[in-house]
């Protein structure tokens, strides 16, 4: 068996002034609750194991608060860690300088946002560009490979357009576009069709299966939706207060929850998401 795209291990975070003095409590059963009350400080992650293949869905949820937005920004060091290795195909991503983790993020990482991220003062065309253009990628190329991206995620023609011309699944196409046109072969998505109405949100997530057939890119998608993470996800983690409670299958989740907790969430599942995930 090939070796993950992703591996994380015992990856923990704790946001506060003395984080690292804090970790031996934590280590010995101290709660979320406690640490903040007694320490002034909050748990973010806590001990999280998990490892995503290359060319899956790898889909992490739970509720507010629960740790996936924290986590995913972990895996492009937006968010430094308190202990724990982010192993991305094959280098620690935490041994790096600030300057070997720029060109690793331009080389491997794109980023699609839930609020779509978009310059205001750039047209849709330079906004797709933009990746390409910190690349130092010749202008002519650049804005061919862009255009080549508008057109696959169906905004042909909207290229002089600019952002606030456009509808909010318009503009999380112009993100996607963006973030496929720097052939980075991971994406992180966070959150990024949930500000979207229900139905453009459905047309989005038919859209990014479409491609990741063609494509075979290791997306790591964050959502709160337990419907949304069946219907994209190859595998799903589900978190809760900073811990990884269950991970597997959609089929796995459904049938086996861990706990009450994912019980919970699967019974509200629609009767039909298994199938649409299929």
């Amino acid at each position: 068996m090939s070796e993950p795209a992703i591996s994380i291990r015992n990856l923990s975070k704790i946001f506060g002034k003395q984080a690292k003095k804090m970790l031996p409590l934590v280590h010995q059963g101290m709660d979320k609750e406690t640490l903040l009350t007694r320490h002034d400080h909050a748990i973010g992650l806590q001990g999280i194991n998990l490892d995503v293949e290359a060319g899956e869905i790898f889909v992490i949820m739970g509720l507010s608060g629960s740790g996936k937005s924290t986590l995913i920004r972990h895996f492009n060091r937006l968010i430094e860690p308190t202990e724990g290795q982010i192993d991305i195909k094959g280098t620690d991503i935490t041994t790096l300088s600030r300057k070997q983790l720029e060109v690793f993020r331009q080389q491997h990482l794109s980023m699609v946002f839930q609020r779509f991220a978009l310059l205001p003062h750039r047209n849709v065309l330079d906004n797709v560009a933009y990746g390409l253009e910190i690349q130092r990628i010749p202008k002519e190329q650049r804005l061919e490979k862009a255009s080549y991206w508008l057109d696959r995620v169906g905004l042909t023609g909207y290229d002089r357009q600019y952002p606030n011309q456009l509808s909010g699944g318009q503009q999380q196409r112009v993100g996607l576009a963006r973030a496929l046109c720097t052939d980075a072969d991971i994406l992180l998505m966070d959150e990024a069709f949930s500000a979207l109405d229900p139905l453009i949100r459905a047309e989005m997530q038919l859209q990014l299966k479409q491609l990741q057939k063609q494509l075979h890119k290791t997306i790591i998608f964050i959502t709160h939706d337990l419907d949304e993470a069946i219907t994209l996800g190859d595998r799903i983690a589900i978190l809760k207060d900073g811990c990884l409670i269950q991970q597997g299958t959609p089929q796995q989740i459904l049938q086996h929850p861990a706990d009450d907790y994912v019980a919970a969430f699967v019974q509200h599942v629609r009767p039909d998401a298994l199938h649409k995930a299929s």
